[in-house]
């Protein structure tokens, strides 16, 4: 079953469970417009790696929102954001655990030969196709930092 497919589904099991389901609904909806503004952006059909992007810029949207409303003190709006960021985290591909990113990065750094932080780049750019929709990317590019500086 595609990721479309998986979303529709899924979006009709919201519907059917009417107000368990309210939130579910609002964040597949919000994805399927995204997905659907994509599409026509592009002018093709998108396919999973490309939906998967989709729901990629989305959560982080939704990360964003969630540190400024905690900045604010606006705690409820966090506990809103941080249910419609796990909802759409359902939908992307099993995450990297701080390890796995460790053990990329290290291979990155020595395949990029990169010495000291002025190499970052070289290194993002070796690590990024391998993680991408599998680690958040800030927490990647701490990770490069860390390792980078001595």
């Amino acid at each position: 079953m595609s990721l479309e497919e998986k979303l529709t589904e899924d979006m009709k099991a919201a519907m059917k469970a009417r107000e368990e389901g309210k939130r579910r609904l609002s964040v597949i909806r919000m994805v399927r417009a995204a997905v659907k503004n994509t599409e026509i952006e592009k002018g093709q059909k998108l396919n999973d790696q490309q939906i998967i992007e989709v729901i990629v810029r989305e959560l982080k949207m939704k990360r964003e929102s969630i540190e400024g409303f905690a900045r604010a003190g606006r705690t409820e709006k966090v506990q809103e954001l941080e249910e419609e960021a796990a909802i759409l985290q359902e939908y992307l591909p099993q995450q990297l655990s701080d390890e796995e990113i460790r053990q990329i990065v290290l291979k990155a750094i020595a395949e990029a030969q990169a010495q000291s932080p002025a190499d970052l780049g070289k290194v993002m750019k070796i690590v990024a196709p391998s993680v991408k929709g599998r680690a958040d990317g800030k927490v990647v590019n701490e990770m490069v930092r860390k390792l980078l500086n001595p």
